[in-house]
């Protein structure tokens, strides 16, 4: 996590340097939308999050209902009023130190335990813990899409859009269908393409040296054409709280 963060404070230097220089394709102005994810499963993703915002250049913040550090989360959106805030919809808990569960009773969704299960999609490097791999019910993920969306908008008033936490809209085509419904029965957006929003052509690794990162960011930059792009990134305060968390996958 060191590494990210270090990184990713970085980019926000470029990213101010390329503004400053009033980028522009041959066609019309270049924009670039820096999304940051996952506020609320750690403490540490919280500070890191919040500092991207005021420090750094970052303008969309995706939060996750059913974690841990939520609440602190909340709070602190109430305190950057002026940034954009999507719902991250959650139906995975993949982390191996910190887990959490669904916020309704949805018996198809989670593992013996009672939490959700760590993958969506099959993963050789852990047999029978995606959701893929079980019977799901459709009518359960609603139930809890649902829930999950009428918390934040409750707790968080300038709610613009929701997101899918891994994918998750995509388990299906009737999860896609699903996702797309329950964005228009809240009014909410969802596929930033439907907003001829494009994807940041960043070829870049969390494995690679953190100098050849920063040499794809700039090659990814300067292959720009006219229109907005997205780039999501997922920063955190280093400590001992965040290297201890873990990812199996």
């Amino acid at each position: 996590m060191k590494i990210m963060k270090g990184f990713l404070f970085f980019l926000y230097g470029l990213m101010f340097q390329f503004s400053m220089l009033g980028a522009q394709g041959e066609e019309g102005p270049i924009r670039l939308i820096i999304r940051v994810d996952d506020m609320g499963c750690s403490h540490a993703t919280n500070l890191g999050i919040v500092r991207s915002v005021k420090e750094g250049i970052a303008t969309s913040v995706e939060i996750m209902v059913p974690t841990p550090w939520y609440p602190e989360a909340v709070a602190m959106l109430a305190e950057i009023p002026q940034i954009d805030v999507g719902i991250h919809i959650t139906l995975t808990s993949e982390w191996t130190n910190i887990k959490w569960r669904p916020v309704t009773d949805v018996p198809s969704l989670v593992d013996e335990r009672g939490y959700f299960y760590p993958m969506i999609w099959t993963n050789a490097a852990l047999p029978g813990k995606a959701l893929q791999e079980h019977q799901y019910d459709l009518a359960e993920i609603e139930k809890e899409v649902r829930a999950q969306i009428e918390i934040a908008k409750n707790d968080i008033p300038n709610l613009t859009h929701f997101s899918a936490h891994m994918g998750c809209s995509n388990l299906s085509e009737e999860t896609k269908e699903l996702f797309e419904r329950i964005a228009r029965d809240y009014n909410l957006d969802i596929f930033p393409q439907e907003k001829d929003v494009r994807r940041f052509p960043y070829q870049g690794d969390n494995r690679m040296a953190p100098e050849i990162r920063v040499q794809q960011f700039i090659k990814a930059l300067r292959s720009l054409a006219s229109g907005t792009y997205m780039f999501v990134e997922h920063p955190a305060e280093s400590g001992a709280e965040q290297e201890a968390i873990g990812h199996p996958g």
